[in-house]
């Protein structure tokens, strides 16, 4: 497997906002298209649904699609050059067919620089596995649409693809600025390693969010609010903490943005027993419905998830509770 084949050997152009292109690639425009949209859905709500993906965007008055919801590897007929790969987030007793989907998580915590990513079936000159290697040799950036729960997407662009082995039937995959969604490939080892580290920002923030707001169902676990683009996962315990701020279900909960806000301030506390108490500071306040909304949870009962093994952890609560305490 060549290390970075094609790379050297294909300058990159500048386009006008003076973000790289491949000389080789006569999808530009349609690609940058691809890119913008997929930015701005990924601005207006940090995931993207398998809906979303299917819907596509528009170009020049044609709709094309950023993916095939049959397979991982996509080229719109529109195109000469790969434009999306995926990976999804297998459904709990669904087989997994390939290891990426299992492994990659992990890859990506635990690597430097890039992440593998599998052939399509076992003939290294499928199509699919043609494209994989095409995009490599030519430079092409696509989008990687990595899978964070079942039928939700974190969107990674730039996506490169450095390696395409034949014999252990792989892609290897490195990462550029996912922040801007641009298309400058990262050079040097020390920008490959950043952009892996924002990468994996955005994956822990992503996949906390949906596991949390999934467990519960799509609701706030204060107010009941059943809309997830409007909750955030919030921490029990900050995600500084070593021994207890790791990002698992029992130490989120799904709040809405008020709600988040006024849980952060320590307005509104939790106790081990999962009863709601807010602050003195606000009970004492008379000024709308809103602030009425908060100050009618004192005394409340949390809202539960449906399985116990994802209710929020006691000690943590206990601990997260002190907090509210001393700020009373």
């Amino acid at each position: 497997m060549a290390k970075n084949s094609g790379f050297r050997d294909a300058p990159f152009a500048r386009d006008s906002h003076n973000q790289q292109i491949s000389p080789a690639d006569p999808d530009a425009a349609i690609r940058q298209a691809a890119f913008a949209h997929v930015k701005r859905l990924t601005d207006a709500s940090g995931v993207l649904t398998a809906n979303q993906l299917r819907d596509g965007f528009e170009y020049q008055g044609r709709r094309i699609p950023l993916i095939n919801p049959q397979r991982g590897i996509f080229k719109p007929k529109q195109m000469t050059f790969l434009l999306s790969i995926k990976t999804v987030f297998p459904r709990p007793g669904r087989k997994v067919w390939y290891d990426d989907q299992r492994l990659v998580h992990q890859q990506i915590y635990a690597g430097d620089e890039g992440v593998d990513y599998a052939f399509m079936g076992t003939d290294p000159q499928a199509a699919d596995n043609r494209w994989l290697r095409d995009a490599m040799l030519n430079g092409i950036p696509v989008i990687y649409f990595l899978g964070v729960a079942p039928g939700v997407y974190q969107a990674l662009a730039p996506t490169f693809i450095t390696d395409w082995d034949a014999h252990s039937l792989k892609a290897r995959l490195a990462f550029g600025d996912v922040t801007q969604f641009n298309t400058v490939f990262p050079e040097a080892t020390t920008e490959r390693r950043y952009a892996l580290r924002l990468v994996k920002q955005r994956l822990h923030q992503a996949t906390f969010r949906e596991a949390v707001i999934q467990a519960y169902n799509g609701r706030c676990a204060l107010s009941g609010l059943p809309e997830p683009l409007l909750l955030d996962a919030a921490h029990i315990i900050a995600d500084k903490d070593e021994r207890f701020g790791q990002p698992v279900i029992p130490n989120g909960l799904p709040l809405s943005k008020i709600h988040h806000a006024a849980f952060d301030a320590h307005l509104i506390g939790i106790d081990p027993n999962y009863k709601i108490h807010v602050s003195p500071k606000l009970l004492s306040l008379n000024d709308g419905p809103t602030l009425e909304s908060l100050k009618s949870l004192q005394g409340k009962q949390l809202r539960l998830p449906a399985r116990k093994q994802d209710f929020p952890d006691k000690e943590r609560l206990e601990q997260r509770f002190r907090l509210f305490q001393a700020a009373a």
